[in-house]
């Protein structure tokens, strides 16, 4: 992982921008992750409890999942392991809801379509081949995260644009079914620089979807499910 150390590029910085930008049609989705009934049963009542609950999104969903499979999408492609990289990449799909699942296969084609044409390493293009010939599910994530090591863009930059790409989403949502204010969330958005910046980046090789938080609500507030936000 040495190698991606150095700091990224301005060229893969401003291509992943336009990427992770909601602007264009490539698709964007987040999953609530219980924010609703969060809200509800008041657990999110204000933007102190707000950035409690992105806090440990972060913590107990992103860096015992989502980070991971990050990390070993990094690893299997320094490695040219390309079809342990099929095998991880369909295996993200057992660990997502239904319609969670289908989200992120159709989404991560999206953008496969837009960049396969853009990549230049050969085991990137291995990856995306196998796309191609539907024998990998192209789930967003990994889409993204190979897209990313392409372009030379090191792991911890890739990790904190697409986790503040999500917290702004969700915290967005906030504005339509909360009294937040907007001006409290984007203050509280920018709190998470320095947040992302210190996070530890040794995250545990064991893949899990226990989300405690989440599964606590969830159990209370039966009636009310979490959402994907789609555009």
């Amino acid at each position: 992982m040495e190698k991606h150390i150095i700091h990224t590029n301005l060229k893969s910085l401003s291509r992943f921008m336009q990427i992770l930008d909601g602007t264009f049609p490539s698709g964007v989705f987040v999953h609530s992750f219980g924010l609703e009934p969060h809200i509800v049963k008041e657990h999110v009542k204000d933007i102190d409890t707000l950035k409690i609950y992105l806090e440990n999104l972060i913590i107990d969903q992103y860096s015992k999942m989502e980070f991971v499979y990050v990390k070993k999408t990094y690893e299997l492609l320094e490695k040219k392991k390309v079809n342990l990289l099929k095998k991880l990449d369909n295996e993200i799909s057992s660990y997502l809801t239904f319609d969670y699942a289908k989200a992120s296969k159709d989404i991560g084609h999206n953008y496969y379509v837009q960049i396969k044409d853009t990549v230049l390493k050969d085991e990137v293009k291995k990856y995306y081949s196998l796309i191609e010939e539907k024998k990998s599910d192209a789930n967003e994530l990994i889409v993204l995260a190979s897209y990313a090591y392409d372009l030379d863009i090191n792991i911890k930059d890739f990790i904190v644009m697409w986790t503040k790409k999500n917290l702004i989403n969700i915290a967005a949502t906030t504005l339509k079914i909360s009294r937040i204010k907007p001006s409290q969330i984007q203050k509280m958005l920018f709190e998470f620089d320095e947040i992302l910046e210190n996070m530890d980046f040794n995250f545990d090789e064991k893949i899990t979807n226990f989300n405690p938080l989440f599964e606590e609500v969830i159990f209370e507030h039966k009636t009310l499910e979490p959402k994907m936000f789609v555009t």
